[in-house]
Parts: C-alpha cells; structure tokens; sequence
C-alpha cells in the first residue's frame, strides 16, 4: 500500500530529497488534495514508502511543522494543520456570511480550540458529577448554582476589583443571553434607549436593535468613548468595554471613567460593562480594574467563559445592581429555566482549585509571545503603519498612513489568501476614519501570523501610488 500516493521522490533530481517532500506535500494542500486535518503517515513509514533515510522525512516534516503547513497532535501523529481550513460562518455577534478559503485567516473571533485545557475540564467535570445529589440534578436556580455564584464572586473580586456578593450574580448562557435579558429589563426601569460605542461591534447593536431597544451611537477617541457626547443623546443606558475596545483597541482612561460614572449617577442611568477581552492583559504595568468597582449601584458586569475556555460552554455572568437583578430574574422567570448545572460545577471546581488561573497563564504567555511577533512583522514589513491602543485581548488594530485605500487593502489581501477586515466595517457615524485593519492574533501560530502579515506588506507596497498614503506617527 502506497501511504501518501501524491508524494514522490526523484534522485535524479538536483533539489535535495527533503525539499522534494516539502514542495509535494505543499502543492497537495493548495490544490486540495490534502485536506486540513488529514492525518499523514508516520515519518518512518513515508520513509520506508519512499524508500529514503527517515531522518529525511523527519526534517521534511518538521519544517513544514514550522512554516504552518502541518501540526503534531500528541497522541495523534501529524496532520494537516486545520487553521488552513476554509473559515466556517463565523458565530453570532462575531461575523456574518460566507467566507472564502483563504491561507491566513486574521479575523478576531473567540477561543483557540487547541488550547481548550481538555484534561483539567475533564477533571473537574468528573468531581462535579461526583458531587452532585438529587437537589443538584433537578432544575438549576435561574440565578445559577450557588458553589458558582459563591467562586465567580471571590475570582472576580480577587482578579478584577469587582464589588460583589454570591447574591447579586447572575449566571447566562454567553453574553449575548444576558444582553437580552437587559434589553428586557431595562424598559420595565423606564430606559428605552442604549447608546453603544462607535466603531463598535456593529451586529452586537443591530442584536440590541432585535431586543426591542433603540440604539444610539457615540463616538470613541483615545480614551475611550466621548463621555460628552454620550450625556448629550439624552439616553440612559450605555454598553461600553473599557478594559480593551473593540476594534480601536483603547482602554478607557482614568478621566473618562470619572466622567462616565459621574454621568450614570446624575441621570439615574446604567453602565452595561462588556469586560471584553478582560482574561487577556499582555502589557507589563498593572491591568486596569473593572468599571464596576466605581460604582456597584450603577454598573452592571457582564463576563463570560468564551475566550477563557471555549463559547461552545455557553457560560457567562452578570454581576448587577440588586434592584436591576430583581427585574432580570423576573424577567428570566417567564422565558427559561436557568443554565445547564452540571457546566457550572465544574466551571466552580476550576475556579476552586486554581487550575483556570494557571491556564490563563500559559495562554497569556502564548499570546503576548504573539503579540510581539506582529508588532515586529508590522514593524518589518508595514512602515508607516501603528498599533494603536494597548497589547491586551486577543486583537490588535492597525492604523494606515493617510491616503491609504482601506478597500484596495483588504480586497488586494483576500487575493493573497488573506481575510482580514478593514476598520470601516465596525463605523456607522457618518464620519470618515482612518484607514485601518482588524487583525486577530490568537487563531494561526506565530510563524503564519509573521507570514500573513509579510503577504499583507506586499499587497501594500503594490497599491496604486497615492493610494499607499505617506508615512507618519501616531
């Protein structure tokens, strides 16, 4: 039996053994032969297939391993790296369409599915079921089970400043559940109206929109959204993130954060806190704590597990004012029955025995590793251009020299294979901005983000002259 028919080897040839393997195995994948995933034979069958030392397929397969091309799976040999799949439609509140198949996909999106911690899930899971009693196995409190309530209150507390008890957390399904629950909630509080940050996440609003509430855009500058024009739109209530906004990347500034509760507390007003990105701080200083700790009365929390661990667990929280919490537990009383129990016990077991700390640590690490790497690509291969806002979260936003075509950009990438969304698509004030690019970092290993953003660079260098803009400094 052949192992790998579409791969042959010539000694007659003058390009050495390996790189032959290489260039094969490279041309099967572009023309989809070799799909993403496809598991390859081991290096000493290839070898004894090809007829060729293994050392030479174990250097063939490790540059490739390198380059992106392939992945090692412990336990499962080496595959077609799956990141060169073509994207699937991207999850609500992240994407929508249909998506080409590209190399190098740079959307933002949620999690990384190979780094979901798999075996301390399973363990926690196992000493939940272990733990569970008849009470345990009938329907949950709407609020949430109480071991998580209790842990969210002391993590969130410890890890993020958040003034809260057990009593005043509520936990959802993901927060686009807990988003409809306020946007149910609020009304019966006499606010019909939510102002949302623009550029924003645009489907995010249009979500709002669907719940029944009008939306209001406000701006956002260098600190954060504009507080000014906020108290000028007459709502009373806003979504913001202020750990680290998406897309612009900023972290709302110790001003605007004064302005902001000082405006939510003179108009009876609410702040719906989207820690966004709050698991993932990558600079050296000291993290910003949550907005929330300024004024518990006004602010509401929303977290979720979808980043730390995964969106499928549809698990997240809200942490709310007691007469807002009231009404949402009204208000979840008449459409579920409460999140499914035995994900929260062992989401509290991670949280009890510290192992979610020490995961976010080693993704935090990973993660700032790549963080570095763009800056030095972009740096490299894109001068003129700057990273705008802090190295936090999972993306980073890319401003252009003026002049630069936006739209030449990001179509001239897709015809390099790859997808990357420019900064106009999360604008809807009738405002031009500056040309920009989106890029998610965390989804492609550090050697194809680096080659991404070097295809990136001669998409640039090939604009049409005057369509490049001039170089300049933020």
């Amino acid at each position: 039996m052949t192992w790998l028919a579409s791969v042959e080897v010539s000694r007659d040839s003058s390009q050495p053994l390996t790189s032959q393997i290489q260039t094969a195995v490279k041309r099967e994948i572009a023309e989809g032969a070799l799909r993403p995933g496809t598991r390859l034979p081991s290096s000493r069958a290839l070898a004894d297939d090809l007829r060729v030392s293994r050392s030479v397929v174990v250097e063939a397969y490790g540059q490739l391993i390198a380059e992106g091309y392939l992945e090692a799976v412990q336990g499962s040999g080496t595959r077609v790296a799956a990141h060169l799949a073509p994207a699937p439609r991207a999850p609500t509140l992240l994407d929508e369409g249909r998506v080409p198949a590209v190399r190098w996909d740079l959307r933002t999106g949620g999690a990384v599915p190979a780094h979901f911690p798999h075996r301390e899930w399973a363990g926690a899971y196992q000493r939940a079921l272990q733990s569970v009693g008849r009470a345990e196995l009938g329907y949950p409190p709407l609020s949430g089970v109480r071991p998580l309530r209790e842990e969210l209150a002391r993590y969130l507390g410890r890890v993020r400043g958040v003034r809260t008890v057990p009593e005043q957390i509520m936990v959802v399904q993901g927060f686009a559940h807990g988003l409809a629950l306020l946007c149910s909630a609020l009304p019966r509080l006499g606010v019909g109206t939510v102002a949302v940050e623009d550029p924003g996440l645009v489907r995010q609003h249009r979500f709002v929109q669907e719940a029944g509430l009008p939306t209001v855009p406000v701006p956002v500058d260098a600190e954060g959204i504009d507080v000014s024009a906020l108290a000028r739109s007459g709502v009373r209530a806003v979504l913001v993130t202020p750990f680290h906004q998406f897309p612009t990347g900023v972290t709302l500034s110790p001003r605007r954060r004064a302005e902001l509760v000082d405006w939510a507390r003179r108009t009876d007003s609410y702040l719906i806190e989207d820690d966004y990105d709050g698991d993932f701080w990558l600079e050296r200083h000291p993290h910003p704590l949550a907005l929330q700790r300024m004024a518990p009365d006004r602010v509401v929390y929303a977290g979720t597990a979808s980043k730390a661990l995964a969106p499928v667990l549809r698990l997240g929280w809200l942490a709310a004012p007691p007469a807002l919490l009231a009404v949402l537990e009204q208000v979840r009383g008449e459409r579920d029955l409460g999140a499914e129990g035995l994900t929260q016990l062992a989401y509290a077991e991670l949280l009890r025995g510290g192992a979610l700390d020490r995961h976010l640590r080693r993704l935090r690490a990973r993660y700032r590793g790549r963080r570095q790497a763009l800056g030095q690509a972009v740096h490299r291969h894109l001068p003129g251009t700057t990273i705008i806002g802090v190295a936090a979260g999972l993306h980073a936003c890319l401003r252009f020299p003026p002049g630069t075509d936006e739209a030449l950009l990001v179509a001239g990438a897709l015809r390099h294979s790859v997808l990357v969304r420019g900064g106009r698509e999360f604008v809807t004030l009738d405002r031009r901005p500056d040309p920009a690019l989106v890029i998610g970092y965390a989804g492609l290993p550090t050697t194809a983000l680096v080659d991404a953003v070097r295809e990136l660079g001669r998409v640039w260098t090939i604009l049409p002259r005057g369509q490049r803009g001039t170089t300049w400094s933020a």
